[in-house]
């Protein structure tokens, strides 16, 4: 597969050749679910928490007698049912963390980096730097690639420059290649990536099928 390659101006400067071999569209489905469900429970903090009936502040008596006041009967303050009262079925601190074994994991970034590729989401660069820290020079390279946000740039190590350049456009992401995951794949529509990040990403690739196959 051929994908074409511009540099940051929009232009087209050839193409670069990706092995079919990498991608992979019969399996991975489910492992790509799973890995976007374990990746979320993995970022909750799990702090949540209120107090029960048992814990909520207050006095433990009767509020008033149980006969006699033409009320309904009650029997503590705390109940679920008043006004700063306990709350039933509440959260409380727990652990979300999702483990996956690793063999689905590099499956699930076959799957949804191959997915990418099929949509025709991949743009790739010939390069990825700036030389300025300027947010409108980014602004500018994302009208000649013709890039929309939500989009995640790519580089096989992120310029200081750009990282600068792109930290105050609203969802505008750059990473180095290393660190992309599934969960990024399917979180932006658009991936462009510089030919050095492609090769890492490759190089990621390969890795999963010879892992795979033996």
């Amino acid at each position: 597969m051929k994908l074409p390659v511009s540099n940051m101006q929009g232009a087209k400067q050839g193409d670069y050749e990706l092995d079919d071999a990498l991608l992979v569209f019969d399996k991975g489905t489910q492992a790509l679910h799973d890995y976007v469900v374990a990746y979320r429970n993995n970022q909750r903090a799990g702090t949540a928490s209120t107090k029960t009936k048992a814990t909520v502040a207050g006095t433990g008596s009767k509020p008033w007698k149980q006969k006699g006041m033409g009320r309904a009967r009650a029997g503590y303050r705390a109940s679920p049912i008043w006004r700063s009262g306990g709350v039933a079925f509440g959260p409380h601190p727990r652990d979300y963390t999702t483990r996956m074994n690793r063999k689905l994991a590099r499956l699930a970034f076959r799957r949804a980096f191959s997915d990418k590729v099929a949509g025709g989401a991949v743009k790739v660069l010939d390069e990825l730097s700036m030389t300025e820290p300027k947010t409108k020079l980014f602004a500018e390279v994302l009208r000649q690639l013709d890039v929309a946000a939500p989009a995640l740039f790519v580089d096989e190590s992120v310029n200081p420059q750009v990282r600068l350049a792109a930290r105050n456009l609203q969802r505008i992401e750059v990473k180095p290649a290393m660190e992309v995951n599934a969960y990024d794949l399917t979180r932006y529509p658009t991936l462009v990536v510089s030919k050095a990040g492609m090769a890492k990403l490759q190089e990621r690739l390969e890795s999963g099928v010879k892992r795979a196959s033996s």
